[in-house]
């Protein structure tokens, strides 16, 4: 919202010396022809007068060019606006929906950054990061340095035993499905895919081929897998 507001009012500034800047170049315009009725050249292709037309017909020419760029920026700036408005009230309507369940999911994960032994300032940052914001993000929001920051979200891995970023948001979050979808399966955040491909328990081609019964083999046919030579 501070970007937002900071850019409204840059708009009322800039629309302030509009009129200031046509006034100017009015000015150039109103001088510019009482000076030329005023000398009443006899001859109009002197360097004086054309030079005198050239001023009037340029400061008329970017005028005019002015204002119909301001009006297009006005209409750009209407469009930006309503659009920014129909995705406030569409995220506050969400946020209505569902703030019971965002108060328990914020509890619940202020809970854990408890249990990890976190401090209030590194479970600000953890829940920044959470949100997805950028060191320099959460340093300009919490008014800290961002080397601060990032000692915090080095210590919040340490102590959570993760890995980074990913797998913060993954021991929170991996668990959460859409209606209707089956239950995720909730997997180490720190192994590696490969081995959770070799993990003990996780079958694997050999055992599930081990562990079908055979087919019985045809009459004349060897352990070899070749028919023998019958007589």
């Amino acid at each position: 919202m501070s970007d937002r507001s900071d850019g409204f009012e840059h708009d009322e500034g800039d629309r302030r010396l509009r009129p200031l800047l046509s006034g100017v170049l009015l000015l150039i315009v109103v001088t510019g022809t009482i000076d030329l009725v005023l000398d009443a050249p006899s001859q109009w292709w002197s360097f004086h007068v054309v030079y005198e037309v050239a001023l009037i017909l340029g400061a008329l020419a970017t005028t005019a060019v002015l204002w119909a760029r301001w009006a297009r920026a006005e209409r750009t700036l209407a469009t930006t606006r309503r659009a920014l408005d129909e995705r406030q009230v569409e995220r506050d309507a969400w946020r209505a929906s569902a703030e019971k369940a965002l108060r328990g999911l914020g509890a619940a994960i202020d809970d854990q950054l408890v249990r990890w032994g976190l401090t209030p300032a590194e479970r600000d940052v953890a829940l920044l990061l959470l949100k997805g914001k950028s060191h320099k993000a959460i340093a300009y929001e919490t008014g800290r340095s961002e080397r601060t920051i990032r000692q915090h979200a080095v210590t919040v891995y340490q102590k959570s035993g993760l890995a980074g970023r990913a797998e913060l948001a993954a021991f929170f979050l991996e668990d959460l499905a859409l209606p209707g979808e089956a239950e995720p399966v909730r997997s180490n955040p720190s192994a590696s895919p490969s081995m959770r491909a070799s993990s003990p328990g996780s079958p694997t081609k050999e055992t599930l081929s081990a562990g079908m019964p055979s087919a019985p083999l045809p009459a004349g046919t060897d352990t070899s897998g070749s028919p023998s030579q019958l007589p």
